[in-house]
């Protein structure tokens, strides 16, 4: 297997889903954010963070999560409240974190890639609560008995062909090794 790297990971993005979603991968300077289609930019674009592996998964998750409408609208028009969130917005974060991160860790996992929960407000020194780690862990355990959506199966598929990973199961995934068998 080897090593993930970002470059791999836009090739195999935009091979898949720029001819069919008109959407491309596109490594970052600054903060990640998802742009539509424009007068200056024929493709969507998701933008991820500083060439990180992981906000590059981060991001195509929650692209993965979004409807047609929501793609039409820069960072799919959803509610976002930077890092020092009170105790009561981080509950909403984690809420609607729940699909995203879950879709992320199948993502990693099928990349061969650690995954780490995000709770994304270090400065209220709020961390994933234990309770979204069990919601994320249930979620991806229907996920793998129900079936994956069909972006998300089409990027499993090509990383797991592209890094020679096994095939995605259960027992793989625990909140012990929160990023599965590939510790």
């Amino acid at each position: 297997m080897s090593t993930p790297d970002y470059q791999d990971l836009i090739e195999l993005f935009n091979r898949l889903f720029l001819p069919l979603y008109n959407t491309e991968l596109v490594a970052g300077d600054d903060e990640p954010i998802y742009l539509p289609a424009d007068a200056e930019h024929v493709h969507h674009r998701i933008i991820f963070a500083h060439g990180f592996y992981a906000s590059a998964l981060h991001e195509i998750s929650h692209w993965c999560v979004a409807g047609p409408e929501r793609r039409r609208l820069e960072d799919f028009g959803y509610w976002y409240k930077p890092d020092g969130r009170t105790a009561a917005e981080q509950a909403e974060f984690e809420r609607v974190e729940e699909r995203p991160q879950a879709y992320e860790w199948i993502l990693n996992q099928a990349a061969g890639r650690r995954f780490h929960f995000s709770a994304d407000n270090l400065s209220a020194g709020l961390g994933a609560s234990e309770a979204f780690k069990r919601n994320v862990l249930t979620r991806v355990h229907r996920l793998l008995a129900e079936g994956l959506p069909p972006r998300v199966q089409m990027l499993v598929d090509a990383l797991r062909e592209y890094y020679g990973t096994e095939i995605l199961h259960p027992e793989q995934f625990s909140l012990e090794v929160e990023w599965g068998s590939y510790a």
